[in-house]
């Protein structure tokens, strides 16, 4: 294996806490860009280059089902070459993609960006993950991951704003000026990364071997060091994410769902649909941390995710209840009830599937693991629109209803689902550990 001059064997002299800093540095810079491309570039890429709305939404939708597969290969490659290397480098990929946004002036340049830019941004998303796991202690990984999602939302609402006078001014140069901001942010989130110290590539475990020395089940988590993506042979890790993807379908409710499910039952509150936004953005800014205190391990984990199915249940009655013919005050007060409890089991969900996540994933294969359990919010973002417009838009309060009881169903899911893997990890855990050495992480 290569010699990294930076990676050291872990001391307890060397405190975590500034690596933790950096790490939430580079979100924070990353987050500001991302908000404003996020405000501003559908309306750049329709009133400035273009494309026709049907055109836009179809480039995303096949941007982001590409995007989805390839946070596995690439977490794979965080794992086999370093994840600081590797979140760097898709970070400043990522920032080059932006910065061709501004010479797009077709639909199919546009498709090819696109394209780049959901796989970049996979990519980081898992070797992100991977380099929390390599630098974080594995009891304060959940703890440092409420801290990260805090910092992005706090982050999304500066560049959102700064988004928002690009939407104000409404001028192509005003929406060159944040893209450009965009592009920016990831080239100093790719230079940020790459004062963290180096994680070593993980060495794969071993295959373990029952006693009377028989091949071992062949699910892939010891595979050899070519064994490939043996994430892609774990059917139980996988049923975990399916229930997790489900939950995630409440992701495109705030920034799509609600703002045309205002705009048709009563047009004089659109204002609430921005509001709700940040409503919810504040809401994770401030009590995430707090949230996430009560996920300790897999039991609490599970507990805290069916908690949140339970949340969204009553979130999704709420709303339903918006349907009926009631006074506009009392539409509003039903709207902005039901997003309260939406961003309460928002961050349940999110702390239980962060530790879920990770204790599940063998230790030498954390980026492709992340990556995989990280395609649920490409699947949310492509299949979501199209799935909760039909069924609440059209649906009405029964929709909503029929929404609820699937995240519910979702939630109590996940405890059976993950004890189902947890026995399998178990089985593989000690035979791993007795024949392969821990990998090697750095403390400063």
């Amino acid at each position: 294996m290569a010699h990294h001059p930076r990676s050291i064997v872990p001391s307890r002299r060397t405190p975590l806490s500034g690596s933790q800093r950096t790490l939430t540095t580079a979100q924070l810079v990353s987050a500001i860009g991302d908000g404003a491309y996020y405000t501003s570039s559908a309306l750049y890429f329709t009133r400035i280059v273009g494309l026709s709305p049907t055109r836009l939404g179809l480039g995303l939708a096949v941007a982001w089902a590409i995007g989805s597969v390839a946070g596995v290969p690439l977490g794979h490659l965080a794992d086999r070459r370093g994840p600081r290397g590797t979140a760097a480098a898709l970070a400043l990929v990522t920032s080059v993609v932006v910065a061709s946004f501004l010479v797009v002036d077709d639909f199919l340049p546009f498709l090819v960006a696109a394209c780049l830019y959901a796989t970049a941004q996979s990519g980081l998303s898992a070797a992100r993950q991977a380099l929390v796991g390599g630098l974080v202690p594995e009891g304060e990984r959940t703890a440092a991951l409420a801290r990260l999602q805090a910092t992005l939302n706090a982050g999304l609402a500066v560049g959102a704003a700064l988004g928002g006078v690009a939407l104000t001014v409404g001028t192509r140069t005003a929406f060159l000026a944040a893209f450009t901001l965009t592009a920016l942010g990831f080239l100093a989130t790719g230079l940020i990364l790459l004062r963290l110290p180096a994680v070593l590539p993980a060495v794969p475990a071993v295959e373990a071997r029952p006693a009377n020395g028989a091949p071992g089940r062949g699910r892939g988590r010891g595979q050899g060091r070519d064994g490939g993506f043996a994430v892609l042979a774990d059917r139980r890790y996988a049923l975990v994410t399916l229930v997790n993807t489900v939950l995630l379908l409440r992701m495109p409710l705030l920034s799509l769902v609600i703002p045309l499910w205002i705009a048709d039952r009563a047009p004089q509150l659109g204002w609430l649909g921005s509001a709700l936004f940040v409503l919810n953005t504040v809401g994770v800014t401030l009590f995430q941390v707090r949230t996430a205190r009560a996920v300790t391990g897999l039991p609490s984990a599970a507990r805290a995710v069916r908690q949140a199915g339970t949340v969204l249940l009553a979130s999704c009655a709420v709303f339903a209840l918006s349907a009926a013919p009631v006074p506009v005050w009392a539409m509003a007060a039903l709207l902005v009830g039901g997003a309260v409890l939406q961003v309460l089991g928002e961050m349940k969900q999110s702390a239980g599937s962060w530790q879920i996540a990770f204790d599940l994933a063998p230790a030498d294969r954390l980026g492709q693991y992340q990556g995989f359990f990280g395609t649920g919010v490409a699947v949310a973002r492509t299949a979501g629109p199209l799935l909760l417009t039909t069924l609440l838009l059209d649906g009405g309060g029964p929709g909503w209803l029929v929404l609820g009881v699937l995240f519910l169903a979702a939630g109590c899911a996940m405890g059976p689902a993950v004890r189902h893997a947890e026995r399998d990890r178990s089985s593989w855990l000690a035979p791993a550990a007795a024949t392969a050495p821990a990998p090697l992480t750095p403390t400063g």
